[in-house]
């Protein structure tokens, strides 16, 4: 993974709204926040920063495919990619501010109430995801950081 100019903080509520989503969907493995490439809070159980870089690897072709796929076919913008597997589902959603949540869950789980589950994080997001510190380098130079931000 690429590194960032800049630090993100997960915050405790993004956690609590990772563990929450997945506690209430029976069958749901994982939840991961990509911003800006990178994985800013994992949780249930536990992503070990391998698999998290993978995911991160993967997430980021499918959302290549997505916004491709949009700008070939039209429909307006991307909102969400759903990867159906033989044992498993992995729904891949983007925030306003371009944060990117993936959930993986078995394949024997509801997947309706997943995508509801999903749909609701996503309208919600922006109240738990990450602060961003700048460099102190960036911030003495006069530079905002705004370009480096997610968009």
């Amino acid at each position: 993974m690429s590194r960032l100019p800049h630090s993100a903080v997960a915050t405790d509520s993004l956690t609590a709204a990772l563990d929450g989503l997945v506690d209430r969907v029976h069958g749901a493995e994982f939840a991961v926040v990509l911003v800006a490439g990178r994985a800013a809070a994992r949780c249930v159980p536990d992503v070990e920063d391998k698999l998290a870089e993978h995911i991160s690897s993967v997430v980021a072709g499918l959302q290549s495919l997505g916004l491709a796929t949009v700008r070939t076919c039209g429909g307006g913008g991307l909102r969400q990619v759903v990867v159906q597997m033989s044992r498993a589902f992995l729904f891949v959603a983007t925030t306003r501010s371009g944060a990117i949540l993936t959930v993986r869950i078995s394949g024997d789980a509801e997947v309706g109430d997943m995508a509801y589950e999903v749909a609701l994080f996503v309208g919600q997001a922006e109240q738990h995801l990450p602060v961003y510190l700048e460099p102190a380098s960036a911030t003495a130079g006069g530079d905002t950081g705004a370009d480096h931000w997610p968009a």
